[in-house]
């Protein structure tokens, strides 16, 4: 049976312009929440993927899988795989759009298998906003940023206002968020005093 491929996005959109204090082509983007799943360093089992912004709407994930990440024996998980593509998606409509937005489908095609120890090259693209809605589209290479496509993903997230994280989160990691984000504020700060007075 043959998979009918349906057009994406599948309403008409607006383009999708990158804000203008979306960080710059090269930029390597840190972790967003120390405790994060996909991208956080304190989640020993997450998945520490890592990522880069790439030119015009683009940004650039690796991701290693290792053996705390298998389904099948020697295999990473499907759904383990689906969580690493939610993950570098949202990065690129967080970093990119800079707007709060939450996942509201994501489809994932599975095309070969991802090996524990190989590291996927996720390339992550803005497609399109219509309202509320942000489209975005991903291909997973394997072991090479042109090696073989084998994994491709598109979602649809939702902007909402902060207080779905407030009415929705736990106080306590919102407030270790909260600490986390002005220690990153002070170190750009840091940063750009050193730029200007060397």
């Amino acid at each position: 049976m043959s998979r009918v491929s349906q057009p994406w996005p599948p309403v008409a959109v607006e383009p999708a312009v990158p804000h203008p204090k979306a960080p710059a082509p090269g930029t390597e983007l840190g972790v967003h929440f120390s405790e994060c799943f996909g991208c956080g360093d304190e989640a020993d089992a997450g998945l520490h993927l890592r990522s880069t912004v790439g030119e015009g709407q683009v940004i650039h994930s690796r991701f290693t899988v290792t053996a705390a990440h298998q389904g099948a024996p020697g295999l990473a998980h499907g759904g383990l795989l689906a969580c690493a593509f939610d993950e570098a998606l949202g990065s690129t409509v967080g970093n990119l759009m800079r707007r709060p937005a939450v996942t509201g489908k994501l489809e994932t095609d599975f095309r070969r298998p991802v090996p524990v120890g190989s590291t996927l090259f996720i390339t992550a693209r803005l497609d399109g906003i219509a309202g509320r809605k942000i489209y975005v589209s991903a291909d997973g290479r394997l072991d090479a940023e042109d090696g073989p496509i084998a994994v491709s993903a598109r979602a649809l997230f939702i902007v909402v206002g902060f207080e779905h994280f407030s009415t929705h989160g736990d106080p306590e990691a919102l407030e270790k968020l909260s600490a986390q984000h002005e220690k990153n504020q002070q170190r750009q700060r840091e940063e750009r005093d050193w730029d200007i007075n060397p």
